[in-house]
């Protein structure tokens, strides 16, 4: 065993977690949480939002 089967079995198996991590992001138990965190961003208070970085930014 050499240099070269050491980078291929690590090129393998980054491969292998690289798909599943896209296996698990993508999978159908998991859709409604991610929708829920993306558009998570819409449902605050704009005039909230507003007035808080107003007072950030007064700091």
């Amino acid at each position: 065993m050499d240099y070269s089967d050491f980078r291929g079995i690590t090129t393998l198996l980054v491969v292998i977690a690289f798909l599943a991590v896209v296996w698990w992001a993508y999978s159908r138990k998991r859709q409604q949480r991610f929708d829920t965190a993306a558009n998570s961003i819409f449902d605050a208070d704009e005039e909230k939002v507003h007035s808080a970085s107003v007072k950030e930014v007064d700091k």
